[in-house]
């Protein structure tokens, strides 16, 4: 599956509607976005259960203040519309990997579990 753009009005419902969604937050002015872009291109290839996402911060400008970016490129992974990883700085294929590997991995009750000691909020059940 290639990559997606998202926007204001499809972030949401993206992040909604899918398992695992990585968030690439690039500008074409931004030479490491540009070097991550093939990596971020074949993961997509390798991994048609993921969706990837990527949002053009010039294009977009509330949503990637919406959700804090302040470098770029900056990848977020959301797993069941959870934010479970964000980072910045352009990942090596080999990293990116570790990443997709780590996010499908994740027991989301304990992350659920874990949000909500943290919160103050009983987990659900």
């Amino acid at each position: 599956m290639a990559t997606q753009e998202l926007t204001q009005e499809t972030f949401e419902q993206t992040i909604k509607n899918n398992d695992v969604v990585l968030v690439d937050f690039w500008a074409a002015w931004c030479g490491p976005c540009r070097q991550f872009a093939p990596v971020f291109e074949a993961s997509s290839e390798a991994n048609p259960d993921v969706v990837h996402a990527k949002i053009d911060t010039e294009a977009e400008r509330e949503l990637a203040a919406a959700a804090n970016i302040t470098s770029i490129p900056t990848l977020m992974a959301f797993r069941e519309g959870v934010l479970v990883f964000s980072q910045p700085g352009a990942l090596p294929a080999p990293a990116l990997a570790q990443v997709v590997e780590a996010v499908k991995g994740l027991d989301m009750d304990e992350v659920r579990a874990q949000i909500a000691a943290q919160s103050g909020a009983p987990a659900a059940e």
